[in-house]
C-alpha cells in the first residue's frame, strides 16, 4: 500500500506546535549560517591558520557527530523538548566565550577547537530530538508538506543567515559577528517552549532499569532490518564522506587560492541559498511529477557533476558566478532530494525508533565527516588542495551507484506509514 504524492499536500500550518518548531529550526540555522563565515574567516584572515590548522579545525567540529547513537537514544526515551531547550542553551554559553576572548586579546584557535566541540555536541543532541519530535507534531499526512516547509525556512535560513554573516564580518569583524548565533540559540529555546505535544506515557520498571547501551543496540538492528531506510542511509553516508573531503578545504580553497573575499563567499552561499529555498518549495510536485525513488537519486547525481566548475576554477569575477550558479542547481536538488528522503524514512520508520533512526543516520553520515576532514588534511600535505577537492568529487559517484542498483530508484508514491513492527532479538548474553 502507498500513499500518492500527487495532488495537493495536507498542511501542517494549522498545527501551532509545528509553528514554533519551524520558528526554532529557521531562527538557529541563520544564526549558524553567520557562524559558517565568521569562525572560518576569524581562523583564516585573523589567527593566520594554517592548511593543518584548517583540517584540524574541520575535524574538531565533526568529532561530535559520533555521539549521535546515545543523543538518538536519549531523544526515544527522554522530553525530547529538555533536550532541545538545553542544546540551544550549551550553543549559545560556549559561542558567547568567542567575542570575549577576541575583545581581550586572548582568543587562541584552541579556544575555537573547545568552541566547535560544545557546539557540535550541541547540535548532535538538537538535531536528534527535533526530527524525531516532527511526526509527534504533525500527521502521516503532513509528513511531506512539513518536511518541504523545514526544508524552505532552512534554505532561507541559510541565505539571510549567509549574507548577513557577510555583511556582519565587514561590518563588526568575524569575532563580534559570532554573537548574533549565540542570540539565535536563545530564541530557538524560547520557542521550543512554546511547542506542547502529548505527554509521553511513563516507562515501565523494566524500561527504567534497562541501559542506554540496550536500547542503542535495538535502535541499530531496527535499522539494519529495515531495507530502504538501509539503503538510504548508507548512499546518505557515501555522499557525506566525499562532501566533507571537499569542505575541509572549499571556503579555505575560495578565500586563498581564488582570491574570494569574505563578502563575496557570503554572496556565493547566499546565492546558492536560493536554489535550495527552490528545492524545499517544489520538491512535493517534484516528487509527484516523477516519482519519490528518481526525485532522491537525482539530488545524489546531481552532486558530483556540480562540483566540476570549482574543480576548473580561477580567480576572477566569471569564475565566482559560475561557482554561484552550480552551488544553485546543486542545492534546489539536493534540498528536494533531501525532503523526500527525510519523508520516506520517516514514514516507514517505527514510531518506537524515530531517535534512534535518525541517529543512526547522523552516526554513520555525520559520524564520518571526522575522518573525512583527517584524510583530507593528510592528501593535503601530500597531493596539494585541488588534488583533494577532485577525490572528494568523485567518491560523490559512490551514492549514485547504490541508489540505482536499489528499489529506491523504482518507487513512485510514497509508502503508508508503517505500523510497530518486530525487533530482531538480541543474540544470547548481549545487552
Amino acid at each position: 500500500m502507498t500513499v500518492s504524492t500527487r495532488g495537493p499536500q495536507a498542511s501542517a500550518w494549522a498545527s501551532r506546535s509545528f509553528r514554533y518548531l519551524l520558528g526554532s529550526e529557521a531562527v538557529s540555522l541563520s544564526g549558524s549560517a553567520v557562524s559558517t563565515i565568521a569562525l572560518p574567516a576569524l581562523a583564516v584572515l585573523k589567527l593566520h591558520a594554517s592548511a593543518t590548522e584548517v583540517a584540524v579545525l574541520a575535524f574538531v567540529g565533526q568529532l561530535p557527530n559520533t555521539l549521535a547513537l546515545w543523543a538518538g537514544a536519549l531523544s526515544d526515551r527522554y522530553d525530547k523538548r529538555r533536550q532541545l531547550i538545553g542544546a540551544d542553551l550549551a550553543a549559545a554559553g560556549a559561542l558567547v566565550t568567542v567575542p570575549a576572548a577576541a575583545l581581550g586579546g586572548v582568543l587562541t584557535i584552541g579556544q575555537l577547537y573547545v568552541v566547535l566541540l560544545v557546539t557540535g555536541a550541541a547540535k548532535v543532541v538538537h538535531d536528534a530530538a527535533a526530527i524525531s519530535l516532527l511526526p509527534a507534531v504533525v500527521t502521516p499526512k503532513q509528513l511531506q508538506g512539513a518536511n518541504s516547509r523545514l526544508g524552505a525556512a532552512s534554505s532561507v535560513a541559510d541565505s539571510a543567515g549567509s549574507n548577513a554573516g557577510a555583511a556582519l564580518v565587514g561590518a563588526v569583524g568575524p569575532a563580534t559577528s559570532v554573537l548574533a548565533d549565540a542570540a539565535s540559540f536563545l530564541v530557538s529555546a524560547v520557542l521550543v517552549w512554546r511547542i506542547h505535544t502529548p505527554r509521553p506515557s511513563g516507562r515501565s520498571a523494566e524500561e527504567g532499569r534497562r541501559s542506554l547501551m540496550r536500547d542503542i543496540a535495538e535502535g541499530v538492528r531496527y535499522v539494519i532490518g529495515q531495507p530502504t531506510i538501509r539503503t538510504v542511509i548508507a548512499a546518505l553516508s557515501a555522499l557525506s564522506f566525499g562532501l566533507a573531503i571537499m569542505n575541509t578545504y572549499w571556503a579555505f580553497h575560495l578565500l586563498t587560492t581564488l582570491g574570494v573575499s569574505p563578502a563575496g563567499l557570503g554572496v556565493i552561499m547566499g546565492v546558492g541559498g536560493v536554489g535550495s529555498l527552490a528545492g524545499a518549495l517544489l520538491a512535493p510536485r517534484v516528487a509527484a511529477r516523477i516519482g519519490i525513488g528518481p526525485t532522491i537519486v537525482a539530488g545524489f547525481a546531481v552532486s558530483p557533476l556540480a562540483q566540476l566548475p570549482l574543480l576548473l576554477a580561477g580567480p576572477g569575477l566569471g569564475w565566482q558566478v559560475t561557482l554561484a550558479a552550480a552551488l544553485t542547481v546543486q542545492l534546489f536538488w539536493a534540498t528536494a532530494s533531501g525532503t523526500s528522503q527525510r519523508s520516506l524514512r520517516q514514514t516507514l520508520c517505527d514510531p518506537r525508533f524515530q531517535g534512534r533512526m535518525q541517529a543512526a543516520s547522523t552516526t554513520v553520515t555525520a559520524g564520518s565527516r571526522p575522518l573525512a576532514a583527517a584524510c583530507a588534511g593528510a592528501l593535503a600535505l601530500v597531493l596539494g588542495v585541488p588534488t583533494v577537492l577532485a577525490v572528494g568529487a568523485l567518491l560523490q559517484v559512490v551514492p549514485v551507484v547504490l541508489l540505482l542498483a536499489s528499489p529506491v530508484r523504482t518507487l513512485r508514491d510514497m509508502p503508508a506509514p508503517t505500523v510497530p513492527a518486530a525487533v530482531p532479538p538480541a543474540r544470547e548474553g548481549t545487552s
